[in-house]
């Protein structure tokens, strides 16, 4: 078995499905990128069990073939060579493979292909399209309110709740929530279920923002297919939490302010917040946000007061800062509205000028005042 490919391609096309290897495997081959050659096409594939990746590139080859290559060793060679063509011979009997470049010629061992993990087979899908961009924009919004929490499995991912009208992508960590509506996907049934985030992160990070991708799902898969990449993923089995009922239904006071001027500023008073708590303090009175925070124990004290636009009562209320500023960078707006109610209850934040086809709001939990 013999091909010639581009170092410099392969190389590219290795590292975007490098990040489903896990450190941890408990198998030794998903230590490997599987290698499938089908004459002038290179399919790779990339594993943990739990996610699979495919990565298809053009090589020269009239052969067909299948092996198991170790990563580690063929990602740091490749990140080592200039770009250029390189040649694999692979000895079907023993899978030794002899890789040759312009500098030398190097030997390494291959494994058995059959040994490799097969993919889940997509049956019983259901199945409909949308814009790369769209899906790689909204995993990218809400993927930020994931919980870490391994004991809370149903929020260690987004959640997918599907219409015919829209998709709603949600996620929360019990302290923040996002929720992302697009209104311009059309799917075929009323569907839901939970993605983890390692899968989707590295769907985000693979996706050509200028195509479109196929989705399909059954009770237990994800299955997408965009240009050159396939993903598939075991859904999460658990019931995620009801959404609707923490989003406050009338937080009647709204705060109008620049997004830039506000992150600069937050960004500066956090500085001197408790590092346990990142409490920053916002007091709005009138049209003037004041914001400050201190640390007791180190006798840091930071204070910064700007415009805003404000209706509502004098009132005062703190943030996690490192969470609020999470949750504000992602928006794309100039200004950011937030609506409030009490400090005791959550607050809401929305960007001022919406996107088109697409219903953003955001989350937080206050802090008690002193924490």
């Amino acid at each position: 078995m013999r091909f010639i490919v581009s170092s410099g391609t392969l190389l590219k096309n290795l590292q975007s499905i490098s990040g489903v290897i896990s450190s941890n495997n408990v198998l030794p081959i998903l230590e490997s990128f599987l290698f499938d050659l089908q004459k002038n096409k290179l399919v790779v594939v990339s594993t943990d069990l739990e996610t699979t990746m495919k990565v298809t590139m053009d090589v020269q080859s009239n052969e067909e073939g299948s092996l198991c290559v170790q990563s580690k060793v063929l990602l740091d060679y490749l990140k080592n060579l200039p770009e250029q063509p390189i040649t694999f011979d692979v000895n079907t009997s023993d899978y030794g493979i002899d890789i040759t470049s312009e500098q030398g010629k190097y030997k390494v061992v291959g494994e058995d292909a059959k040994n490799y993990p097969t993919e889940p087979k997509a049956d019983d899908t259901t199945s409909f399209t949308m814009s790369a961009a769209e899906l790689s924009d909204g995993i990218a919004k809400t993927m930020i309110a994931v919980s870490n929490d391994d004991l809370r499995p149903a929020m260690s991912g987004v959640f997918f709740e599907l219409s015919k009208n829209n998709m709603t992508l949600v996620a929360t960590d019990a302290h923040r929530l996002v929720r992302c509506i697009k209104t311009d996907v059309n799917c075929p049934s009323d569907d839901k279920f939970i993605v983890p985030k390692k899968a989707l992160t590295q769907l985000k990070n693979n996706l050509n923002a200028s195509t479109e991708v196929s989705i399909s799902y059954n009770a237990n898969h994800l299955f997408v297919d965009g240009e050159n990449i396939h993903l598939s993923c075991r859904l999460i089995d658990a019931k995620f939490p009801d959404y609707k009922v923490v989003i406050p239904a009338d937080n009647p006071f709204k705060l109008t302010i620049n997004k830039s001027e506000y992150v600069s500023a937050l960004r500066r008073v956090s500085v001197f917040a408790n590092k346990t708590t990142n409490q920053v303090v916002m007091e709005i009175e009138g049209n003037r946000l004041h914001l400050y925070a201190q640390d007791v124990d180190a006798s840091f004290e930071g204070n910064e007061r700007m415009n805003c636009n404000y209706t509502g009562e004098d009132m005062k209320i703190a943030f996690n800062a490192k969470l609020l500023l999470e949750l504000i960078l992602v928006i794309e707006s100039d200004e950011i509205l937030f609506e409030l109610s009490t400090p005791t209850r959550a607050g809401l934040v929305k960007p001022v000028d919406k996107r088109d086809n697409e219903d953003l709001l955001m989350l937080l939990m206050p802090l008690m005042i002193g924490v």
